[in-house]
């Protein structure tokens, strides 16, 4: 059973950065079997994807975010980072963890395609 925990979410003001971490346990394949993504939910109970990672290294970004968020994975920590910076207002929200094996080629814009979840962290920017 894989297991996803998120941390590192807060409050910033506009401009500013934020470091996400999600730490993966778990999973028959091993961490570096997963392609790993981040999703976002804005307060409409929808998550939009954000950004993704292939056990390759190949990124995958939403365009709302291109230029300003980083999505990185440490296999040896089996931990995958989203660096957030130039914050904007319409990045409130929970931020999720999501992970499927890379075979299954899941798409950022298809979250119902990611069978693994964490529970999420909350970020907050105000203006």
């Amino acid at each position: 059973q894989v297991r996803l925990v998120e941390s590192g979410g807060g409050s910033v003001q506009e401009g500013g950065s934020l470091r996400l971490s999600c730490t993966f346990s778990g999973g028959d394949y091993g961490y570096t079997m997963y392609t790993m993504a981040w999703f976002r939910d804005g307060g409409s109970n929808e998550r939009e994807g954000i950004a993704m990672i292939e056990p390759i290294g190949t990124t995958h970004y939403a365009d709302s975010v291109k230029g300003r968020f980083t999505i990185s994975r440490v296999d040896n920590e089996q931990t995958v980072i989203l660096q957030m910076r130039n914050l904007k207002s319409e990045d409130t929200g929970m931020y999720y963890c999501a992970a499927e094996l890379y075979w299954k080629r899941p798409q950022l814009e298809r979250p119902a395609e990611f069978p693994y979840w964490g529970r999420g962290t909350q970020a907050s920017v105000s203006s």
